[in-house]
């Protein structure tokens, strides 16, 4: 069972930072081979989603309000560790991440920039695609929104 958290910035220890930014850095770099910078100066203004399983981060997401990272609000650097996929643990953290948009900023449109093979997923939250296929970082994406 995922136990998910909600933190401001400001909120979080520093070893919570250590480990959000360990966890992105092992998927997003790592895993996927990928060299990007993602420590963008963004996280400052986000609300930070972290789900622990036995009180290790295994999942995390980021959320916007409107105008701060797109013009609808949005989630972002959406992490799930590999060895525990098979939990469905992506769909607790987004759903937890749409909770919080909703709650936090009174919002129920939001956008995300996906990864190309992860549209169907995306799809089962009800985010439907708009706008072409593009390369983010060499990886391909397309732009979501859920209303």
């Amino acid at each position: 069972m995922l136990n998910i958290i909600t933190k401001k910035f400001e909120e979080l220890t520093t070893q919570e930072l250590y480990n959000v930014l360990q966890l992105r850095s092992e998927v997003f770099v790592v895993e996927q081979n990928c060299v990007y910078q993602d420590i963008d100066g963004k996280d400052q203004k986000a609300l930070h989603i972290l789900g622990y399983e036995n009180e290790v981060l295994v999942a995390y997401t980021r959320v916007f309000k409107p105008g701060c990272y797109f013009e609808e609000s949005s989630i972002g650097r959406v992490v799930v560790q590999e060895k525990v996929r098979k939990f469905k643990y992506g769909y607790a953290i987004m759903k937890a991440s749409i909770d919080a948009i909703r709650k936090h900023y009174n919002e129920t449109t939001i956008r995300i920039s996906a990864q190309m093979y992860l549209k169907l997923f995306y799809n089962n939250l009800e985010f439907k695609e708009v706008g072409e296929e593009y390369l983010e970082d060499g990886i391909p994406h397309i732009n979501m929104i859920k209303s």
